[in-house]
């Protein structure tokens, strides 16, 4: 029977990919200490999630192990061995924000973290595919130095850009520029996943996620941007918004678009792989349309404040252009957009975040 190991695996691309190759009939061994739970809160606690896949998959493991503890991971690692045949990692510190007040700690989760799993995977299951969760924040702010266009509700790139028919490609620069504390963590992670790919011949590739959402999503202040502003759309809470004239945009991509993205690359492997991977053309919006969208959904105005000043090394506008993951994999394409994004969340949460409304907080802006 083939084993997948999958990190992170009570949050939302995690537990999305459990379910996923689980009912492919895979043994699935989860790997998740909570630590999302430190980083931003109780209430993004994901022990609700891992409790769930605990009780209802029979072919499911979990351990509640740190992704940096050498020795824990390779006893995982060495149990199952060539039974091995793919490994998700997902497992993150998730927040440029957070990463800003405890840069040792993100550090150690996203890149020291992700070097244990890659040598893990090395020495006992080099054979198997290893997909890691990266991120458009290892390309830094150089998007915003792009030709923008003011529209009435969005910052569009100029029509005469190479990168306005499809959206950012890969090829963009991730020198030159400010990444945040979290980009750079993020950055060493995935240069060090594609070097295994190359050097040691290992079926790796990294996935420069948009902002990745879903109806599991446990949006929180500084991370899970549609999710909470549904949230605070529900609950009547406060949602500050944070520069741009709360016109930036994102490309957003449902979670069971993404692991579907993963199961055709396991099918196909290739090595040292990189793909801009978000909602492209097909599933993007500004805040002031994201607003809208909640509004018409909930039928409630959004309680929000506008504040002038951006977040350091946000995105003005960021769409992915996916031709490249398209092309190695014509059988894929997105199935959502971004409003039944927002009304899937809305259906699968609103009974949930009515009976338990927090004391209102606010909320960073568009944080992917």
């Amino acid at each position: 029977m083939s084993v997948a190991i999958i990190t992170g695996s009570a949050g939302l691309v995690g537990s999305e990919a459990v379910r996923y190759f689980a009912a492919l009939g895979m043994d699935v061994v989860g790997i998740d200490n909570g630590m999302r739970a430190k980083f931003f809160g109780e209430d993004a606690s994901t022990r609700w999630v891992r409790d769930q896949l605990v009780q209802e998959l029979p072919n499911y493991l979990h351990y509640d192990v740190d992704i940096r503890d050498t020795e824990e991971i390779s006893r995982i690692f060495d149990r199952f061995g060539s039974e091995i045949s793919l490994i998700i990692h997902t497992a993150a510190q998730p927040s440029h924000d957070w990463a800003a007040s405890n840069p040792t700690v993100d550090f150690t989760v996203n890149a020291n973290g992700t070097s244990v799993m890659l040598e893990a995977t090395r020495k006992f299951a080099s054979e198997a595919v290893f997909i890691f969760m990266s991120t458009n924040k290892v390309y830094g702010d150089l998007p915003n130095y792009l030709p923008l266009v003011e529209h009435k509700t969005r910052w569009e790139i100029a029509t005469d850009h190479p990168y306005a028919a499809h959206g950012i490609p890969e090829t963009m620069s991730i020198d030159q520029t400010m990444h945040s504390l979290f980009g750079v963590s993020k950055v060493a992670a995935d240069v060090l996943v594609q070097e295994y790919g190359r050097y040691f011949g290992m079926k790796t590739a990294c996935f420069r996620g948009g902002c990745l959402t879903g109806p599991n999503h446990a949006g929180t202040q500084l991370h899970g941007f549609l999710a909470y502003l549904m949230k605070c759309a529900v609950t009547q809470t406060p949602y500050t918004i944070f520069g741009y004239k709360k016109k930036q945009v994102r490309d957003n991509i449902h979670s069971a678009d993404l692991i579907r993205a993963f199961h055709e690359f396991y099918k196909q492997p290739r090595s040292g792989e990189v793909y801009n991977m978000g909602g492209g053309r097909h599933s993007n919006c500004s805040m002031l349309e994201a607003i809208a969208l909640c509004e018409q959904i909930t039928g409630k105005p959004l309680q929000s404040s506008y504040v002038e000043q951006n977040r350091r090394g946000d995105h003005i506008w960021w769409v992915s252009d996916l031709s490249r993951f398209q092309q190695h994999y014509p059988q894929w394409k997105l199935q959502y957009d971004v409003p039944q994004i927002l009304q899937e969340i809305f259906e699968f949460n609103h009974d949930r975040w009515s009976h338990s409304c927090a004391t209102p907080v606010s909320v960073t802006s568009l944080a992917s």
